[in-house]
Formats: C-alpha cells, sequence, structure tokens
C-alpha cells in the first residue's frame, strides 16, 4: 500500500475487460475514488500487474478474478469467487466486449457466437447475479459499456452492432424498473476510441478510425465514471459523438445504414 489516506470505508468496484483500453482507466478512476477493485479479464499477469501498481498508488486491495467471459459457466464462477472472498460488489462494471468486421455471410460463425456470449449474455448473466445484493442493500450502481453503436444499424459488422443494440436497450429498461430502488444503471457509448479494439475486430484501416475525432480511453473513462457518479442513465463522450448520434436518430433507417456502411468501410 502507498502513502495515500486509508478512508474509513472503501466500496469495491468489479470491473471487467480490467486489463486494457477503457477498462484499465476506469480502474485507474475507480482506485483514486477510493475503491477497492475486483478485476476480471483473462490475462492474470496483466491483471496482477495493474493490481499491484494501483495498490501501492491508492492505498487500496486489487484482487484479480481471471475470467474468460467467452464461456458461458464463466459469469457464474466469477461470482463464486467473489462470494469465495467474502466481497460485496458496490459497483459492477460490465466492460469486457469485443467486436468483429466483416461481411456477416464471410465472416466466422464461432468468433461471432463468442461475441454474442461475451458482449450480450455475460453482461445479462453478471448483473442477474450481483443485482439482489445491490437491491437488499438499497445502494449499488451498474456501469455498463455499450458504444454508439448501439443506436443504428452497422453494415460491415452487422453482429457487434446488434449486441451493443440490445446493451443499451437492456441497461435503459433496467434503469426504469430500479428507479427509486438505490441503484443506478448508467450505459456508457463511446464512439470511435483508441484502445486495443480496432486491431482485435480487424479495423485498423477503416475510415471511422482513421477521423480526428476518435478519443482516447481515458476520456471515454472518465466520461463513464463522472456520469456513473452523477447517476446519468446514458452517457456518449465527445460533443461530436453526441450531435452524431441525434443527427443519425432523425435521418431515415436506409440512409443510415448507407452512412455507416461507408464508415465502416476499408480505405
Amino acid at each position: 500500500m502507498g502513502n495515500s489516506a486509508i478512508r474509513p470505508y472503501h466500496p469495491t468496484a468489479l470491473i471487467t475487460g480490467a486489463s486494457g483500453g477503457i477498462g484499465r482507466d476506469l480502474a485507474r478512476l475507480f482506485a483514486a475514488g477510493g475503491h477497492h477493485l475486483l478485476l476480471v479479464a483473462r490475462s492474470a499477469d496483466a491483471l496482477d500487474q495493474l493490481g499491484a501498481e494501483l495498490a501501492r498508488a491508492y492505498g487500496i486491495r486489487a484482487t484479480t478474478v481471471p475470467a474468460d467471459l467467452t464461456d458461458p459457466d464463466a459469469p457464474a464462477a466469477v461470482h463464486r469467487a467473489v462470494r469465495d472472498l467474502g466481497a460485496e460488489v458496490d459497483v459492477l462494471v460490465n466492460n469486457a466486449g469485443n467486436g468483429l468486421y466483416g461481411r456477416f455471410a464471410e465472416a466466422d460463425i464461432d468468433t461471432e457466437l463468442r461475441m454474442i456470449q461475451l458482449n450480450v449474455t455475460a453482461v445479462t448473466h453478471l448483473t442477474k447475479l450481483f443485482l439482489p445484493a445491490m437491491l437488499a442493500r438499497r445502494s449499488g450502481r451498474i456501469l455498463n459499456v455499450a458504444s454508439t453503436a448501439a443506436f443504428q444499424p452497422g453494415p460491415l459488422m452487422a453482429v457487434y452492432y446488434a449486441t451493443k443494440a440490445y446493451v443499451l436497450s437492456f441497461s435503459e429498461a433496467l434503469a426504469e424498473e430500479l428507479a427509486g430502488s438505490g441503484v443506478t444503471v448508467t450505459t456508457l457509448a463511446p464512439g470511435a476510441t483508441r484502445t486495443g479494439f480496432q486491431a482485435q475486430a480487424k479495423m485498423d484501416e477503416a475510415r471511422l478510425f482513421r477521423r480526428p475525432t476518435v478519443m482516447t480511453s481515458e476520456a471515454v473513462a472518465r466520461a463513464g465514471y463522472e456520469g456513473l457518479m452523477r447517476g446519468e442513465r446514458i452517457v456518449i463522450p465527445g460533443l461530436v459523438n453526441k450531435a452524431l448520434v441525434q443527427a443519425l436518430r432523425l435521418a431515415p433507417r436506409t440512409l443510415v445504414t448507407k452512412i455507416l456502411k461507408a464508415a465502416n468501410e476499408r480505405t
């Protein structure tokens, strides 16, 4: 532990996909805000390194929970691990997700099904498992990471866009169900962001990621963290992204799909 002052109470945040990108930057913000951390990702080494660094810097406890959330059994295993630690989750951050570029007819079905498991099923399952204890305490926060992709169809990334539409719809509905319960649900919907996502999704050459408006993961994470703490239901980081979402909502759907196809095409 570092020289940071120890607070009388440290809430605990569980963050999936914490080993890199937005998840890693969210972990730093929660640690700086005095939260103990439960860090979930596939890479145990990366999680251990991050956890040790944040524990030293902020005087919090960081526990790693290695898990591959593309495995249908992983959410329940994560929940059991947290229960066995005797930890209470005050904040659940469903950040882990991935994408895949390409025409649906040609894309690998196993990769797409794993994407649905990670982006949709794991988010739903983890929320189902950790929400009851929050409701019993009448206190808790849930941050689900979607995307501006959630607001419209995305040709050349059809399954990815559809998964993020699910996250947005699910989160908005749940937020209304939980109104007055002491538990809030926030959806973070970033636009194009500089992380390892574009390389993993094979989108390095897409026009979308060639624009000067691409945001840093640090800026996106801060917007999400601050919006969560304010209890906002939807956070869209960046003025350009906010304006784009509003414009696409008003445009005819056939035109929107043509615009998104052009944006997703490789240069």
